[in-house]
């Protein structure tokens, strides 16, 4: 099981919101560029919407960054679109046998190297902006920012 695809598909949208300069990024267009339906789309752009991430109105097709691309980390738009909840991106089996050492002790010995792991992935998260990944796009594609 690997976490939710919201994570790469929230990029996606703001990546795509970004260098989409001569049109208007509405939820089809972007649904057609992720290759999903823009129902999906409308349901993240709310979670960006409501993190600060992008600014879209009513009855008004497209939408805008909130913010400049630096200011955006990959860290804000992962809890933006609710991947995981707090301390949870790795889940400990319930109920494991008391009567078993491994069953009785399992628990609370990984628990703190699961959390260390998020931890450290979540520093690396902080550590990388929207601008990073719109600029290797642009450097890949040949577009001028």
């Amino acid at each position: 099981m690997s976490i939710s695809s919201r994570f790469a598909v929230g990029i996606h949208i703001l990546a795509l919101i970004k260098l989409n300069k001569e049109g208007v990024t509405s939820s089809e267009f972007l649904a057609s560029s992720v290759n999903t339906n823009p129902a999906v789309i409308r349901k993240l752009m709310g979670m960006l919407k409501k993190a600060g991430l992008i600014e879209v109105h009513p009855g008004i097709a497209g939408a805008k960054l909130a913010k400049e691309l630096s200011e955006i980390t990959l860290f804000d738009v992962y809890k933006a679109v609710n991947v995981v909840q707090e301390k949870e991106l790795f889940s400990i089996h319930d109920n494991p046998n008391p009567d078993c050492p491994i069953g009785r002790n399992i628990q609370n010995t990984i628990e703190p190297l699961f959390s260390a792991a998020q931890f450290a992935m979540e520093k690396v998260l902080r550590s990388l902006t929207l601008e990073d990944v719109v600029k290797d796009i642009a450097i890949k594609e040949n577009i001028l920012l």
